[in-house]
């Protein structure tokens, strides 16, 4: 193996660009590089999607606060967004309405009928923002594999490079610097290529699961004064019942 490597190394004494380096590279190195610009792109596409994502969700987050906030009807507001919710915020308004319409459809006319409720309605905004949190962290653990384990990828191609880089130089029996150099810079290219495609991963890997994570507790404050309001007019249902019986106790 050492003469058929010897000849590549001495052919790319003198060129040491990447592309030629690509080229003299052995079989195996070359799938490691292979692999590792594939992930790169595919991290940079992630990143594009993410970034997009969490400024729609955002802006639309915004836009539908200040409808739930205006004083409007809650069942016109569900029959416009919350039936077929479009973003994850009206997904989880839409499944605390939907149960508490339910709920209110088979009666609240006990304390612990609204007790039960109340607990259905928490339990279902819960479900719908694990499900929707869920679906925007998708892909984030590729990016965390990629952060993780390319610069370790990058380094076998590297160790493999030079080993065969010094099999080439003993069958040539020589050591200058023209021989050494291109075989080493041709291994080295792959840890390159790794720290490519793990910094960036890194990087959007942290800064994605902070904004995720801030989104997160807003979906969950959002569910808990949600909560609040239906709990309020839960009690108010249980309670128009019992009016009229004390009203009638009362005239007697």
């Amino acid at each position: 193996m050492g003469n058929v490597a010897a000849a590549p190394l001495a052919a790319a004494a003198h060129d040491l660009s990447l592309w030629q380096l690509f080229l003299m590279a052995d079989w195996v190195v070359k799938s490691v590089m292979i692999g590792l610009l594939l992930a790169s792109v595919w991290v940079w596409a992630i990143i594009f999607e993410k970034v997009t994502t969490l400024r729609r969700i955002r802006r639309e987050a915004d836009a539908f606060e200040d409808r739930f906030w205006s004083g409007g009807s809650l069942e016109e507001l569900y029959q416009r967004e919350g039936e077929k919710p479009s973003h994850p915020m009206a997904a989880v308004f839409g499944a605390a309405m939907g149960e508490w319409k339910r709920s209110a459809g088979r009666g609240l006319g006990s304390e612990l009928a609204v007790v039960g409720t109340k607990e259905r309605v928490e339990r279902a905004m819960a479900v719908a923002t694990s499900r929707e949190m869920e679906r925007l962290e998708r892909w984030m653990v590729f990016l965390a594999t990629v952060g993780s384990a390319a610069p370790f990828i990058g380094l076998f191609g590297t160790v493999w490079g030079i080993m065969n880089s010094f099999q080439a130089i003993a069958g040539m029996q020589n050591t200058s610097l023209a021989v050494v150099a291109p075989g080493i810079a041709e291994a080295l290219f792959a840890t390159a290529i790794g720290l490519v495609a793990a910094i960036p991963a890194t990087m959007a890997y942290n800064k994605f699961a902070s904004d995720f994570g801030r989104f997160a507790g807003r979906l969950e404050a959002f569910a808990a004064e949600f909560s609040a309001i239906l709990s309020r007019q839960s009690e108010a249902a249980a309670s128009e019942p019992a009016r009229p019986r004390a009203a009638a106790a009362a005239a007697e």
